[in-house]
């Protein structure tokens, strides 16, 4: 019986460890001390912690700390993401989208930006309706390019309106009437 109550404790005890790492991290990072936050985001990255994934992957992006690697930011970013890191997600849909530490990949871009944009990440939410505009990763779509500019809009995001009325110049009566039917029921569900 103490077997599994040791096994079962193992991990929480573990995760503590990581968030101590992590904060550790964070208090080097804000002093400007980036070889230690480098250290301690490595850490807790390696034991499994999302935030420290993450920020590890901007100093690795940065250059802060560390020689710039953007492989490693992509690694890092790509494992923050996996477990539901909502900006990892959008950074990873930015890095395939610019080919940044791995190649060029709309489709991969596409998927990563829907994760954020699902989440209300108004950035993701742009980049998204830009993708569907211009069919990058997918063929052309002009309601969902809509649909994905008026979610960005209901977050605030500052350029969904250009967005939106250039989308509306380019869309047909009934398409238009489809994205914002789609955006009603939407709303209707936040």
């Amino acid at each position: 019986m103490r077997k599994g109550l040791l096994a079962a404790a193992l991990p929480l005890l573990l995760n503590l460890g990581a968030q101590a790492d992590y904060e550790d991290g964070v208090d080097a990072a804000q002093s400007g001390d980036y070889a230690t936050a480098l250290k301690e985001f490595t850490a807790a990255a390696e034991a499994g912690l999302d935030l420290a994934q993450y920020n590890l992957a901007i100093l690795y992006f940065t250059g802060q700390g560390v020689a710039q690697d953007y492989a490693e930011a992509f690694r890092w970013t790509k494992a923050a993401a996996e477990q539901g890191h909502l900006n990892a997600q959008f950074n990873l849909g930015a890095l395939y989208y610019t080919g940044t530490g791995t190649n060029v990949d709309y489709e991969q871009s596409l998927y990563w930006y829907t994760q954020a944009a699902q989440a209300h990440h108004a950035d993701a939410q742009v980049n998204l309706a830009t993708m569907y505009q211009l069919g990058e990763g997918t063929d052309i779509d002009l309601v969902q390019a809509y649909f994905w500019a008026s979610a960005a809009q209901f977050n605030e995001h500052p350029d969904a309106p250009a967005l939106l009325a250039e989308l509306a110049a380019q869309m047909s009566p009934q398409q238009l009437s489809d994205a914002r039917g789609i955006f009603a029921r939407w709303t209707l569900e936040q």
